[in-house]
């Protein structure tokens, strides 16, 4: 390991006077486990083919010390580093993993030590490292967990998705949002419609509407009390963005008030709160010029960049603002011209675009709201759409939840109202753990088909409850020697749903875009 600057030693001496400054941790010894720094978890995140971030928590003020190596015996250590988790971010802490080899499963070591060097207990997890080659790649998407009151019940199996997932070993998991609802809350049981009784394990956070920083926090580590939840997040690096319920339902950047409360607070103080404790527990890159971004780029090798979009920072106040299509938006124009630069740049096969909402879905707030030619927010997905057609940006997926329940929507100019833009897939799966809803109505703006989907029925009504089985991921597969992309929708007990294999088509990109286009 390289000497400490004078700066890390500052840092360093500035950490242990606070851990010092904890006298409940200044003990003469510490013979018990429990007297040792434990970990409520262990995850990594946004890997690239020579880095990745690894992330954990302890129970108290401590230091967190990684090692990482190419075998699990931990034989040869390839790279060690350490931080502080300190109360002023819940013990959480997260550090990034560089120098390692392209393409390589990636054995990482945390554990955290006392203030006077005791060492806790240690965790393994594993990564695989993004290639630089054009071999083989696999991941799963999904998202809402936790939501409409169906928390962790143990004598159902818990979160059983998690385990699901796991077991279809992928490279890399893209979490499309509402990892908490804090606007939901966990009652001690609920009633199911045959008359058995979900029991949820209970904590004092999650039995009231998030208001608080800590609070906030608490929906976040009620799920790390899940062993499917533990178990997945270190065998499998996440991808994360988020939806509304990290902050409220269907907020928006100025101004949510509804029958919860959150007026009380002001939506400002409160979507403060929620990135704060977002970005404290997702093992997200640090990008402190960004001021807690979550739109970002994630190349995967040749074969795939995921481009990790935010429909909810940038949006306008209302859900039926008539008028300008210049006051009314959902990506803002900041967000909108970064994805076109980075499509255009981009080298790689495949590029998906992991949006937290549908496009064509009617949803107030959402993008699609009924049909005819583009109104409202849908101006900014034609202009998209429309650019990367005369880009020559080809081979474009849009992965999404938030709806729960799974479809397959095939996007065709010869449908559509607005026909200026090129064929593409959109796919929809969800939820991980929540209620699941039935499929809901597409318009025709931009000429959508459902080709498959999937929820409950009018018979079982909405919010059904995890226990019966429509709880949906995705898979996709691309082919190292054919590019073929593979998207298969799952439900919870590992069915395959509905397949598609998707050939790449030549890029039409006719060169470099002029700044004026972009």
């Amino acid at each position: 390991m390289r000497g400490l600057t004078r700066r890390q030693l500052l840092v360093r001496s500035a950490s242990t006077a606070a851990l010092a400054g904890l006298g409940s941790l200044a003990r003469p010894y510490l013979s018990r486990a429990a007297d040792r720094p434990q970990i409520a978890g262990i995850q990594s995140g946004d890997v690239a083919s020579d880095s990745a971030v690894i992330w954990a928590r302890a129970d108290r003020a401590a230091r967190m010390q990684v090692e990482c190596s190419t075998t699990e015996s931990f034989a040869n250590i390839l790279r060690a580093t350490s931080t502080d988790a300190l109360p002023d971010r819940d013990f959480t802490a997260k550090l990034l993993l560089d120098g390692l080899p392209p393409g390589q499963d990636i054995f990482y070591r945390v554990r955290f030590d006392d203030h006077d060097g005791v060492a806790g207990e240690s965790r393994v997890g594993r990564f695989r490292t993004a290639p630089v080659d054009r071999r083989s790649v696999s991941f799963v998407w999904s998202g809402d967990v936790a939501g409409q009151g169906w928390g962790i019940d143990p004598a159902r199996g818990g979160m059983r998705s998690y385990r699901t997932m796991l077991n279809e070993r992928p490279d890399f998991f893209i979490h499309s949002g509402d990892h908490i609802y804090a606007d939901c809350t966990v009652p001690s049981k609920l009633e199911l419609p045959n008359g058995e009784v979900w029991r949820n394990i209970v904590t004092e956070e999650k039995s009231v509407v998030a208001h608080s920083l800590d609070q906030f926090r608490g929906n976040y580590k009620y799920n790390w009390l899940d062993d499917n939840f533990r178990a997945f997040h270190s065998e499998v690096p996440m991808f994360a963005q988020w939806d509304d319920h990290e902050v409220a339902d269907d907020w928006s950047p100025i101004g949510t008030t509804d029958a919860t409360g959150y007026d009380q607070d002001g939506t400002s103080q409160l979507v403060a709160r929620a990135r704060r404790a977002f970005h404290e527990f997702m093992p997200m890159r640090l990008m402190p010029e960004r001021d807690g971004r979550v739109y970002r780029k994630i190349a995967y090798g040749p074969l795939l960049d995921v481009f990790v979009i935010d429909m909810r920072s940038y949006r306008d106040s209302t859900w039926n603002k008539e008028g300008d299509p210049d006051q009314t938006f959902i990506l803002g124009q900041s967000q909108l011209a970064w994805l076109k630069r980075e499509l255009v740049a981009s080298d790689a096969t495949w590029k998906v675009i992991a949006a937290d909402l549908p496009i064509g879905l009617i949803s107030l707030d959402a993008v699609a709201l009924g049909d005819g030619p583009p109104s409202r927010r849908e101006h900014e997905i034609a202009d998209l759409l429309s650019f990367m057609k005369r880009a020559g940006i080809r081979n474009t997926v849009w992965l999404t939840a938030d709806m729960h329940y799974t479809a397959a929507h095939h996007y065709d100019p010869n449908r559509a109202v607005f026909q200026d833009f090129e064929p593409f897939w959109e796919f929809v799966s969800g939820p991980l753990h929540a209620g699941t809803w039935s499929p809901g109505e597409l318009d025709n703006t931009f000429g959508p088909k459902s080709m498959y989907q999937k929820g409950c029925s009018a018979e079982q009504g909405d919010n059904l409850a995890p226990c019966f089985g429509l709880q949906f991921f995705g898979r996709v597969d691309i082919d190292g020697k054919t590019s073929v992309m593979t998207v298969t929708l799952k439900d919870v007990d590992n069915h395959d749903l509905w397949s598609v294999d998707i050939p790449p088509r030549p890029d039409a990109r006719p060169g470099q875009i002029m700044a004026q286009h972009i």
